[in-house]
């Protein structure tokens, strides 16, 4: 049995934060209907790299899900989604706000068909708020959420993390949010509404630089690799690539001042504290670096372990799919798709020691599952969807 087995979503998301917070519900073992518009569903099934005809994009994101197609602006299917809304637990879009009101099917509407119904809106801004209305995309929200303005090396452009973030954080707080009323539900029998804004995640994460703005007046700004409060902390460059070293405390600093061969820097008055050496960071930088070129990676990678240091490389992204931690923990698996085959994606990160949720099915072809959902969740006869099929 799995977490989630028995709780049912209707997927009426496309792209990326809707899909990736049903992926990760899904490998829980939630049970995903995505409703696609006939003829094109998710506009990601258009997005590349493509095997054949199918999208890896679109594949990586909606594994395990089924797929039915629907057009919520016909009546005959309407009706057939608001059954569905009887017989479901989670609704989930991603639309503009009021895109979903004026199909006559926001959240008022569903919990009239179905009380206990949680309805999960992803927007860019969210359902209040000047901004609103506002259409949004990942790299918007970076942009203004501030996480742009702090990544990067000093005095070059802003730049994008380099993963899309705005969508993934949004994906990953909008689950949170539906556990949560599902939690609630538990407790007062009521469904509720869950709003997710894009911008409000990625001022969520900003970690600890809003608190920096707010209690010394200075905006923070971008500092390439190096920690803002923790020093030394930041990739050091090294005879073939970079290494991180990392001394997150003073017990730490004089490991890694032995290990480098400077034990005088130990108690040196400019490097003492962790507030020493962040007031004398670029020296401190200088020194290490020195030393750091020295050695190559791997060589700095085992002297730090046997120190008993924290320590990493900068893996490329060759190396994380063929690292024997990431593989150990499976977190790349395979599926087979019955068009493109087989393929490796990665895996669920959240491991549970009773009812662990796992990456068994590949993602649908569009409306692959139309006939299953109508007779199996619906009681549709043969006859029933034989007429349907010959007017959609």
């Amino acid at each position: 049995m799995k977490a989630l087995e028995g709780i049912r979503i209707l997927d009426l998301s496309r792209v990326l934060a809707g899909p990736y917070c049903t992926m990760v519900l899904g490998d829980l073992g939630a049970e995903i209907i995505k409703i696609e518009q006939p003829g094109i569903g998710d506009d990601s099934r258009e997005y590349g790299p493509f095997i054949g005809k199918e999208s890896a994009y679109f594949m990586s994101l909606n594994r395990g899900k089924k797929s039915i197609t629907l057009n919520l602006k016909d009546e005959a299917d309407r009706h057939i989604f608001m059954d569905l809304v009887k017989e479901s637990d989670v609704v989930i879009e991603n639309y503009r706000p009021g895109t979903m009101a004026k199909l006559g099917f926001e959240y008022e509407d569903l919990k009239k068909i179905n009380s206990r119904i949680i309805y999960a809106a992803i927007s860019g801004f969210g359902h209040s708020g000047p901004y609103s209305t506002r259409p949004a995309y990942d790299m918007i929200v970076q942009a203004m959420g501030g996480i742009m303005s702090i990544t990067g090396e000093p005095g070059q452009a802003p730049v994008r993390v380099g993963s899309s973030i705005g969508d993934v954080t949004a994906g990953i707080f909008g689950a949170i949010g539906i556990l949560s009323a599902i939690e609630a539900r538990h407790k007062t029998g009521e469904g509720q509404k869950v709003d997710i804004a894009m911008l409000d995640c990625q001022v969520a994460i900003l970690e600890n630089a809003i608190a920096r703005y707010l209690l010394s007046g200075e905006v923070p700004q971008p500092l390439g690799s190096r920690h803002p409060s923790i020093a030394p902390f930041q990739a050091f460059p090294t005879k073939d690539y970079y290494v991180i070293m990392s001394a997150g405390n003073d017990a730490l600093w004089g490991k890694l001042c032995k290990v480098l061969g400077t034990p005088e820097l130990i108690d040196d008055p400019k490097y003492k504290t962790n507030k020493d050496r962040n007031d004398n960071i670029v020296e401190l930088c200088e020194i290490i670096s020195k030393i750091s070129v020295t050695k190559t990676t791997a060589e700095w990678m085992q002297i730090l372990e046997e120190g008993g240091l924290p320590v990493g490389p900068i893996n490329t992204i060759d190396r994380v799919v063929h690292d024997e931690q990431v593989n150990a923990r499976d977190m790349i698996v395979e599926v087979e798709h019955p068009i493109a085959g087989k393929l490796k994606f990665a895996g669920n990160p959240i491991k549970l020691s009773a009812t662990p949720g796992e990456v068994t099915k590949p993602a649908p072809i569009l409306g692959q599952h139309t006939e299953h959902v109508l007779k199996e969740l619906l009681g549709w006869s043969d006859e029933q969807v034989s007429e349907y099929k010959k007017t959609h």
